[in-house]
């Protein structure tokens, strides 16, 4: 199954191109304007200059205010930065503290132990579908990467796993991906996430962290997608139901999406 194309970067965890990703026999999303990845907190435009010269005109940070404060992006060269804080409504949810979990593996059991962190991180998902401040927030990101003058445009989060695997989801069905091919892009990303962690899920386990709640929160895992896809579809009766309804995108907006996203192979 055919996803995204990695993006050699020294700077920048977990870079994607989205383009080339089929969207049926004859069309494929259109290469170079829409690209996903982790926090750019540590990017440097000297040593990543292909990143540099990507051209990107918008990031879009889904980050928490606390996160950006902590580890504020840094830009790539004539970009400007675009806010839809996804979790900002219950920023104490899991995604927005990873690192944190991560540092302390007593802590992290007292929370997330006996099989709590996957179920929590379930339930992360299905609030980013649900929740109104989440609505709102990718609402904002839909109409902003809708707009040609925004495109190339980057969006990510903490690890580029969550919040912007579902971002990458809501895109792809838009541009007409089967599921298929979205859940192939929402697992992608666990090499480049488990490698940018490693040493870090390694020392949570040398000092005796749990091994299942590290894999929980580290992974983008196949049942995270189908919460998110199935309270969706509950909610709304699916796609255009969740744009219409629940996100209150435009029709014209969705057209417009869609037009330019799809390109003949």
């Amino acid at each position: 199954m055919q996803t995204a194309r990695a993006v050699p970067a020294a700077t920048v965890v977990n870079l994607r191109d989205l383009g080339g990703i089929a969207l049926g026999r004859d069309r494929r999303l259109r290469q170079g304007i829409l690209l996903r990845s982790g926090q750019l907190s540590e990017f440097d435009p000297e040593h990543d200059m292909a990143v540099a010269a990507l051209g990107i005109r918008t990031v879009v940070d889904l980050r928490t205010a606390d996160e950006r404060k902590w580890a504020p992006d840094r830009l790539p060269p004539g970009a400007r930065l675009f806010v839809a804080d996804v979790l900002g409504d219950n920023p104490g949810i899991a995604p927005a503290r990873l690192r944190a979990l991560l540092c302390d593996p007593d802590g992290a059991a007292a929370a997330l132990g006996g099989g709590r962190a996957e179920e929590l991180f379930a339930q992360t998902y299905r609030k980013m579908v649900l929740s109104p401040g989440a609505a709102a927030a990718y609402r904002a990101f839909v109409e902003t990467v809708a707009d040609p003058r925004a495109r190339p445009l980057l969006f990510h989060c903490a690890t580029g796993k969550d919040r912007t695997g579902w971002a990458a989801a809501l895109l792809l069905l838009v541009a007409g991906a089967p599921r298929e091919v979205v859940r192939a892009e929402f697992l992608a990303v666990n090499r480049a996430v488990r490698a940018a962690f490693g040493p870090l899920v390694q020392r949570f386990l040398d000092e005796g962290g749990d091994p299942d709640i590290a894999s929980a929160v580290i992974d983008a895992r196949p049942r995270y997608l189908e919460v998110a896809l199935d309270a969706m579809d509950e909610r709304w009766g699916g796609l255009d139901g969740y744009l219409r309804d629940g996100l209150r995108v435009s029709p014209a907006v969705v057209e417009r999406l869609r037009a330019d996203l799809a390109v003949p192979v």
